[in-house]
């Protein structure tokens, strides 16, 4: 029998929603080889019961944290450990991070073939302490040292001290050429657009100009091609993304970090001298929300039957863009309500107290969206807790 829920509207109106239910995808079973490789930046579970204060400290349940990664393995995608989507710079201290690194990693030793990356930053680092490029080059090699240590691949996060500090590209092209030149292995650079991080405008050292921006980053990977894996740019313009990607050079992965247009740039478009600049790999944060339709379109995709990819795919965008609006930069929120809706974790607590960054309706409409693309797990207990939230904020479902 179908079960049916009312519902807030954006117009203030309550409206009753019957659940469609699960998705008919079958997620690729453990060990099955993807035609991408696709990493989801992860989430982190807060410990709610930690006696904290929750917008100055950071607390973790680490059972439900690591438990989470399991599942994201066991459906073949990698997990980015420690980036935005975990909280990183909102919530999430560079201590911690640490921590989360070395248990992830730890953990993924425990499966074969799991797949992780870790962010690397100068969070640690204040922007307003920093007073120069060199005072960001001592913080990213500190970082760098520290999860080199416990034998972890690097994601080299983009840095809002050096976005405060540089005075133009050649202070990037420096900072750059000092991380890769260090680095034991190739790594993943990070380009987080503005949407994202307010604090990152204007990266690479050309203000707005974005294909200015885009001829420093390149002419950073060009020197030194043997050192980057390759690169995720997170700017939300599928155009933007497709231009670098045809001028990567060969053997440097384009990562989309596109959480409106992932679908088609993971598909490709089949336009370049070498495979890596005809589609791209994927570093989704929203891949940790839809990681069963994820995995089972990129099963499909290695199968060549590229329309079941889309049909899969095509419901979850919808719901992305809704997930990602502006401000984007809170997109974390829907990322750990969808965990809670599906089980993976007790509560709807965040670091930082961010569950209450999105408002009611918003949410509201992120259930729909979210059983429309099939990615309500269990029905009834969505529904319970759905129901918790609304008799939370005085109405009845």
């Amino acid at each position: 029998m179908a079960t049916t829920i009312t519902l807030p509207t954006a117009d203030g109106r309550l409206a009753p929603w019957t659940l469609l239910g699960p998705g008919s995808f079958t997620p690729a079973a453990p060990g099955t080889p993807l035609p991408r490789i696709a990493y989801s930046a992860a989430h982190v579970v807060a410990d709610a019961r930690a006696a904290i204060d929750p917008w100055l400290q950071c607390a973790i349940d680490w059972d439900a944290t690591i438990g989470y990664r399991r599942r994201l393995w066991r459906l073949g995608l990698g997990v980015a450990e420690a980036m935005d989507t975990a909280q990183r710079g909102m919530g999430l201290d560079w201590p911690t991070s640490l921590a989360l690194i070395g248990r992830s990693l730890d953990a993924a030793r425990d499966l074969p073939g799991a797949r992780i990356a870790s962010g690397c930053g100068t969070d640690h680092l204040a922007p307003e302490a920093a007073r120069s490029v060199d005072d960001v080059i001592r913080a990213y090699a500190e970082q760098m040292a520290a999860i080199e240590k416990l034998g972890g691949k690097l994601i080299v996060m983009a840095s809002r001290a050096l976005a405060r500090v540089a005075r133009g590209p050649a202070d990037y092209e420096r900072v750059y050429d000092f991380v890769l030149s260090q680095a034991r292995e190739p790594v993943i650079l990070h380009w987080l657009g503005e949407m994202f991080d307010p604090a990152l405008a204007g990266y690479w050292g050309s203000g707005s100009d974005v294909a200015a921006a885009m001829d420093t980053a390149l002419g950073v990977i060009a020197a030194h091609a043997g050192k980057v894996d390759g690169i995720k740019i997170s700017l939300l313009d599928k155009a933007q993304e497709i231009r670098m990607r045809r001028r990567l050079p060969p053997g440097v992965r384009m990562y989309t970090g596109d959480d409106f247009d992932y679908a088609e740039l993971i598909a490709g478009d089949g336009v370049g001298a070498h495979p890596n600049q005809r589609q791209s790999d994927a570093l989704l944060g929203i891949f940790d929300a839809v990681a069963p339709a994820a995995s089972a379109a990129l099963a499909a995709l290695g199968r060549g039957d590229a329309d079941r990819f889309h049909q899969i795919l095509a419901p979850t965008v919808p719901l992305s863009r809704h997930i990602f609006q502006a401000p984007t930069r809170f997109y974390k929120t829907g990322v750990v309500f969808m965990a809670w809706l599906n089980g993976h974790q007790d509560h709807f607590v965040m670091v930082g107290g961010q569950q209450s960054t999105r408002s009611l309706p918003h949410l509201a409409e992120l259930f729909r969206l979210a059983d429309t693309a099939g990615l309500i797990e269990q029905p009834d207990l969505a529904v319970q807790r759905m129901r918790t939230l609304l008799a939370l904020h005085g109405v009845a479902g």
